[in-house]
Formats: structure tokens, C-alpha cells, sequence
């Protein structure tokens, strides 16, 4: 109780001084307070500096600005509780306002003013890690090793092995193969042909059929070749339907880029039913597709691969990339709708043997792409000559005319004709397209032919 007496007495002093304005003659005074007997006394004291009143005009001027910081700071924070509040409220009308699909819509609309795009709520991007774990086991990785011919410093002819890699997709099984779709130029040329599957074991594989004008193929390898433990790893791929796809939706490129084994790439549909054209490499020949334009990454080795959706259906077999220093994100896919079915034909149909195989009875000379440009010619095979007796004669083909499709599917080379007709028994119909000249232009028509015996 003293002390606080005390205090409030220095205190009331303190507040008197301030106000007299005198420090010294405050502080002689509290100084001298009770003092009794002194024998100083009316002696003049020297005067000691005091900054007492220094000190509290700063301590009152610090009081005044947290005082004042608590005033501005409760207002600022009302103030943002109550926009938080407005936000609040403009984002429930906001979302009441969303349609069933999760996207925003302005609902008012300014006459003669175009209405703004809706904008995605809730957008994320898609973690495909389960989805790449399902679908790994379906794909392989190819190679193959094939012979190259080159000439030497005095002009002999030699040759060296060259290795060259790929991927794979399982199709199907049978009691005797497995069945894994390719692209033709992956396995075109090969002599010897290795499979690895997820678990790292390798096995040889043949070529089932090919098909160069849609740059696929089929391999197979007998069962009876692969491991309990292979077999119960490794999958048959889940097809989608190419024609559903929409541009901008997920893409997920999985092959054995460069070689090194399975990876991944993953970004966008950017395109469907974009034209391509590719040129064979081993002929030369040009080859034009509508194919699936994609940014996910599609590199050396990924040829062959699956392209997937976030189903984890494949909904393309991937073929190609452009590669440019100007290029960037152009890869190309081969839909799934439009490769099924030419698959499945590869796998199932068998080559004839000699005694029962067809015959049309033509000869022919290749009209390549430049070479149509040159002459204003169509793309496929110019008939150069029709051998009497035969099924080419029979049908009604001419010399001069270009066969464009043989039984539906498009033809671009004898060496292709060729290659088709071997599936073929002698007596069986089939279409021809050819374009035939007309007063200078070259008019489409559609011959049915009864193939003939090659006897």
C-alpha cells in the first residue's frame, strides 16, 4: 500500500511538473520531500539533468500510436469480415448459378454482347499412375534386328547387321499364339524379331501379316514359349472407340522410347482425322492416313506403343512424330477404330498356299505422290499391261487405268498388291476402285473380279 502511495504521489508530481513545464525545480521538490535535520538545507543543490520528462513524452507518444493501431486495426479487420461476408455470399449465388456439370455461367447478358466462355470448377489435374499400372502389363517392347546393304570403297557390295527398336500392344491369345499389334515399319525388313515383356523375359516372335498402306502389323509368338510366371503377368490391352474422342481430352502415350525400356508421356488430344502423309523408308513410297494428333511426347522406340485415355482404353496405335527444330508437341497416332479392324484381319486370315492362290493378271508401275503431282495423275497403280484370259480382263480393267483399293482396303504399290494377294484363294470376288481417264480427267469407278488361279 506504501508503494503504491508512493508511486501515485511521484505520479501527481510527475503530472504537475508536466504541466508547470519546470523539470528541475519538479524534481528538487520530490527530492527534498520529509527530508529533516538536514543540515543542507537552504544550501542551493546542484541541479541534477533529468530526463524523466523527455522519457514519458515518448512513452505517451508510443501509448498514443498503439492506441491508435488498435483502433485502425480492429476497423480494417471489420471491414474485411464484412467483404468476406459479400464474397461469401457472391460465390453461394455464383454457384447456385453453375449448371449440372460443375461450370460457371454468367446469367446476365448484355444485349448485343457476346456471352463469355464458362469457365471449369474444381479443375484438377489427373493422376494416371493407376491407370499406367493397369495398362503396363499389355505392352511390349520390340526388337529387331535387320540386314543393310552398303557398298564399299571399291564399289562391292556388303552387308552388316543393324538393331532397331519398337513397342507392342497384346491383342489376343489363342490356344497356340499370342498376338501383339505393331506398326509395319517397326518389323518391316527384320530378320530376327525379340519381345520383352513387363517382367523383363524376352521371347522370339514372327510376323503374322502386315499392312503397309495403314502401317500396321501383327507378330506372334507361340505360348508354349512363355513362362507360367510370363503369362500370369502380362495382359490383353482394353480397346476403346477412337471415333468418341474429344479434343482437348487426355492423352497417355506409353512405348519403349530410345530403346530404354517402357515410359511414359501424357498430355492432350489435340486433333482427329488429321491427314498425314508418311514416307516408307525402305521404298519410298508415300503413305497418307487420318490419324490422331497428339502432344503427348511420341519419340524414337514409342512406335507401335498404345496411346490410352484416362479409361485406360487404347484408343490408338501410336505411329509417328514430327520432328523439327520449329516442331514442337506433333505426335501421330493410328485410331483404334480404324486399326481394329485390319488387325483383326491380320490375325486371322491366313496366307493361301501356292496351288489355290489368286491371280489377277496385270502388270503394273507405282504412281507415287510426286509423281501424281508431275503429271496430274491419281495416287495408286498404273495398269500398264492386261494378260488375256485372265480375271484382270474378265472384270473389264483396261490399260491405263489406276487401281486406288483393292477389296476396300487402299493400295499404293505392286509390292503392296502383291502382298495382299497371297490371303487370297483363286475364285474369290473382290472390288477393285480404279480411276480411269476421261476427256482429261480421271473418273472413279468400281469393277467386281473374279480372282483367277495363278495355274
Amino acid at each position: 500500500m506504501e508503494h503504491n502511495n508512493e508511486w501515485n504521489s511521484n505520479e501527481y508530481e510527475i503530472q504537475n511538473t508536466s504541466e508547470n513545464q519546470n523539470v528541475f525545480e519538479v524534481r528538487n521538490t520530490f527530492e527534498n520531500q520529509n527530508v529533516y535535520g538536514n543540515p543542507d538545507i537552504g544550501k542551493p543543490k546542484k541541479k541534477k539533468r533529468s530526463f524523466k520528462g523527455f522519457g514519458w513524452a515518448v512513452v505517451k507518444c508510443v501509448v498514443l500510436a498503439v492506441i491508435f493501431g488498435l483502433i485502425s486495426g480492429g476497423i480494417f479487420l471489420g471491414m474485411n469480415r464484412i467483404g468476406a461476408g459479400d464474397t461469401k455470399e457472391t460465390e453461394n449465388m455464383e454457384a447456385a448459378e453453375s449448371n449440372d456439370n460443375g461450370q460457371r455461367q454468367d446469367t446476365v447478358v448484355q444485349e448485343g454482347k457476346l456471352e463469355q466462355t464458362p469457365t471449369a470448377m474444381n479443375a484438377q489435374t489427373p493422376d494416371v499412375s493407376g491407370i499406367v499400372e493397369n495398362a503396363m502389363p499389355s505392352i511390349v517392347s520390340i526388337t529387331n534386328m535387320t540386314e543393310t546393304e552398303y557398298r564399299d570403297w571399291w564399289g562391292q557390295t556388303d552387308t552388316y547387321a543393324q538393331e532397331s527398336c519398337g513397342s507392342g500392344v497384346i491383342l489376343s491369345q489363342d490356344e497356340e499364339n499370342l498376338y501383339i499389334a505393331t506398326n509395319n515399319h517397326v518389323v518391316e525388313g527384320a530378320t530376327t524379331i525379340t519381345v520383352s515383356f513387363i517382367d523383363d523375359t524376352t521371347a522370339t516372335a514372327e510376323v503374322k501379316g502386315t499392312d503397309a498402306s495403314s502401317d500396321l502389323a501383327v507378330v506372334s509368338i507361340p505360348v508354349s514359349s512363355l513362362s507360367e510366371e510370363t503369362l500370369g503377368k502380362i495382359k490383353v490391352a482394353t480397346l476403346g472407340n477412337s471415333e468418341e474422342l474429344v479434343v482437348g481430352e487426355t492423352a497417355i502415350a506409353i512405348g519403349n522410347a530410345l530403346g530404354y525400356g517402357q515410359s511414359v508421356t501424357t498430355g492432350v488430344i489435340s486433333a482427329v482425322n488429321r491427314e498425314v502423309t508418311l514416307t516408307d523408308e525402305t521404298n519410298g513410297q508415300n503413305i497418307t492416313n487420318e490419324l490422331i494428333q497428339t502432344d503427348a511426347a511420341i519419340n524414337p522406340g514409342n512406335s507401335g506403343g498404345a496411346l490410352l485415355n484416362l479409361k485406360g482404353e487404347v484408343i490408338g496405335i501410336n505411329s509417328a512424330k514430327f520432328a523439327s527444330s520449329t516442331i514442337e508437341g506433333m505426335g501421330f497416332a493410328i485410331p483404334i477404330s480404324t486399326a481394329g479392324p485390319i488387325l483383326n484381319d491380320l490375325i486371322t486370315r491366313e496366307i493361301v498356299e501356292e496351288a489355290k492362290s489368286a491371280y489377277l493378271g496385270i502388270s503394273g508401275v507405282d504412281v507415287s505422290e510426286e509423281v501424281a503431282a508431275t503429271y496430274n495423275m491419281p495416287e495408286g497403280i498404273y495398269v500398264a499391261r492386261v494378260y488375256e484370259s485372265t480375271a484382270a480382263e474378265s472384270c473389264g480393267l483396261m490399260k491405263g487405268d489406276i487401281i486406288t483399293s483393292f477389296d476396300g482396303k487402299k493400295v499404293n504399290s505392286m509390292a503392296e498388291l502383291q502382298e495382299r494377294m497371297q490371303y487370297y484363294e483363286a475364285g474369290t470376288e473382290v472390288e477393285l476402285v480404279i480411276r480411269r481417264a476421261s476427256n482429261g480427267e480421271y473418273a472413279e469407278q468400281t469393277l467386281k473380279c473374279v480372282l483367277g488361279s495363278k495355274k
